[in-house]
């Protein structure tokens, strides 16, 4: 649907292109209410441009700001409907000026913006103006016809729509999109001289949403940090299948906060303030992926020794304490299976869980509509981060899957490999390699790591010295920018309400007196030592302990730093309290 935006001093209009709609969205710029109107109450201005959609309306300290999507770009499209990626945006103020601010609210409003627009600038927002992209196949084939009544922001599933409190300020307008937060790839593909479209989708929930760090484990309504679920679509001649998996921090209460070291150790929390006992958030966060996905099979990849060890001892014995039939533990120490580059070992858990897979099924359907098969129950993939180790896995997982699903839709001869058409191959290797790199930016601020494998099937050299760069990265982000990250997305996602008083914001927070001093002692100390070296003394004795003593004040500063390393990170200002434990 094609929009136009018309302003004027006084409102917003927001009207549909198309012809013979005359329905007209208008906002008043100074109360916020919202009417319904005709094109013959819009005035005429020069004022206009046309829009692609409205993602919402959010508060900042100058007040109402109306986000408008200005460029979209096709991706393809899904049973017919096009899918559309959102590609730029703008942010319009409701004032006609921000002279009424101080200094220090005008400052806090230009930050606030720039969370904003780090959100819109992360890559990753799809939409549909007549699919819901939030629902799998099957859900959407199980729903009722008042359910099919309803409009798309009604019944989508509001874990993946990422501006559902933007949209807050809407009557369930039509003009009005929900957004959610996926990945998707969409590829026409050919074997056997047999077209067809082969589709991955990764849904990003909004619930516990944030960045690496700043976000593990489960809150307390048992949603866990980095949940996605992805569905692996097929649609050939009519028919359609899927498969469907998902991925999540492990769900009990633990952190892992910046410390300055490389890898800060996580510290599992036995009683949550806000949610009760150890396992009363593990409880909830797996009732309700029964109820939504039937069976579970945890696949819990992280390392079974050293810091990791404790949280697979914990996530075992949760697990044996539900005794729960519905629900299936399976650990795997993917680095000690897999190392000195042994990744053929991976296919040791691809081969324990056959069965459990064969069991779980797919959802199909034929050419007919006719219902072949429904999927019984989903796996459970983790790692810390929930992305490197766990996409390889799951892009394994997946193709075991399709291997079935085209050979009964007779693609696929019944001799036949998937791994044996190389023109496909490439494409699926290719595509789950950019699901991974596309999840990592959103989660740890870079591409996933071991993407090599994911493309090639094998471990190369040139993959390990881009993990170290991926990782060197990460390390910068996630200790001196991920602060500001998590406070754009609590701010994108009405986590945090910005208060238009004249009090003080969190901004404003300011730093202890260590934050500064002690960096410049460490850097002048440093360069001291470098100096006293380059610049030799009139005896070496006299060099040693200019060198000896600025290298030590260098040395102390810096393990006083380390030892202090939170107070040096940049941390979230706005995040709540349960967050951040």
């Amino acid at each position: 649907m094609a929009l136009k935006l018309v302003w004027s001093p006084e409102k917003f209009y927001i009207e549909a292109c198309d012809d013979g709609a005359d329905a007209v969205l208008a906002i008043d710029r100074v109360s916020n209410e919202m009417t319904l109107t005709g094109k013959k109450d819009v005035p005429p201005s020069t004022n206009t441009r046309p829009i692609c959609g409205i993602m919402g309306t959010v508060r900042l300290v100058a007040g109402m700001y109306l986000i408008v999507i200005t460029k979209k770009r096709n991706v393809g499209s899904l049973l017919g409907h096009a899918v559309w990626k959102a590609v730029d945006f703008d942010v319009i103020s409701y004032k006609k000026t921000v002279l009424h601010l101080t200094e220090d609210q005008t400052q806090d409003n230009k930050t606030f913006l720039s969370m904003i627009n780090n959100v819109l600038t992360t890559d990753g927002f799809y939409f549909c103006t007549d699919y819901d992209l939030t629902h799998t196949l099957q859900r959407l084939a199980n729903v009722s016809h008042d359910f099919q009544e309803m409009s798309l922001l009604e019944r989508a599933d509001q874990r993946f729509v990422w501006n559902g409190s933007l949209l807050r300020e809407f009557l369930a307008q039509p003009e009005v999109l929900d957004v959610p937060d996926p990945v998707v790839m969409m590829k026409p593909c050919r074997i056997n001289g047999k077209i067809f479209e082969w589709i991955l989708i990764s849904r990003r929930s909004c619930f516990r949403a944030g960045v690496r760090y700043y976000v593990r484990g489960i809150d307390s309504e048992g949603h866990a940090a980095n949940f996605v679920e992805t569905e692996q679509i097929v649609l050939y001649n009519g028919g359609r299948a899927s498969f469907v998996q998902t991925r999540g921090s492990m769900p009990f209460f633990w952190s892992q906060r910046p410390n300055l070291k490389y890898k800060p150790k996580p510290l599992i929390s036995q009683v949550n303030p806000l949610c009760g006992s150890f396992m009363d958030g593990f409880q909830r966060h797996f009732d309700s992926q029964v109820l939504i996905y039937g069976k579970q099979t945890i696949l819990n990849l992280v390392n079974q020794k050293g810091s990791e060890k404790p949280l697979e001892q914990a996530f075992a014995k949760m697990v044996t304490g539900m005794e729960n039939g519905m629900i299936k533990y399976v650990a795997f120490d993917f680095h000690k299976e897999c190392s000195r580059m042994r990744w053929d070992r991976l296919n040791i858990l691809v081969d324990n869980v056959a069965e459990t897979q064969d069991e779980y099924s797919y959802f199909m359907v034929d050419t007919e509509g006719k219902v072949l098969s429904q999927q019984k129950g989903t796996f459970r993939s983790n790692c810390m981060d929930c992305l490197d180790r766990t996409n390889v896995i799951q892009s394994m997982l997946a193709r075991r899957s399709i291997q079935s699903q085209l050979q009964r839709m007779g693609v696929l001869h019944v001799a036949q490999r998937i791994e044996e058409q190389a023109d496909f191959e490439k494409i699926y290797k290719n595509a789950w390699a950019d699901n991974a790199n596309a999840c990592a930016k959103q989660y740890a601020g870079t591409g996933a790591l071991k993407t090599d494998f994911t493309r090639t099937g094998k471990r190369t050299q040139m993959g390990l010295v881009m993990d170290g760069v991926n990782s060197a990265i990460r390390y910068y982000k996630n200790n001196f920018s991920d602060g500001f990250r998590q406070d754009s997305i609590d701010l994108f996602l009405g986590n945090y309400a910005v208060d238009e008083t004249d009090g003080p914001t969190p901004l404003r927070i300011q730093k202890d007196w260590k934050f500064i001093t002690l960096p410049i002692i460490m850097v002048v100390a440093f360069s001291m030592c470098i100096i006293c070296l380059l610049m030799t003394g009139d005896t070496w004795t006299e060099t040693l302990a200019y060198v000896l003593f600025w290298g030590t004040a260098a040395a102390i500063t810096a393990a006083v730093i380390i030892f202090n390393g939170r107070d040096f990170v940049d941390s979230p200002k706005l995040v709540q309290k349960e967050k951040m434990d």
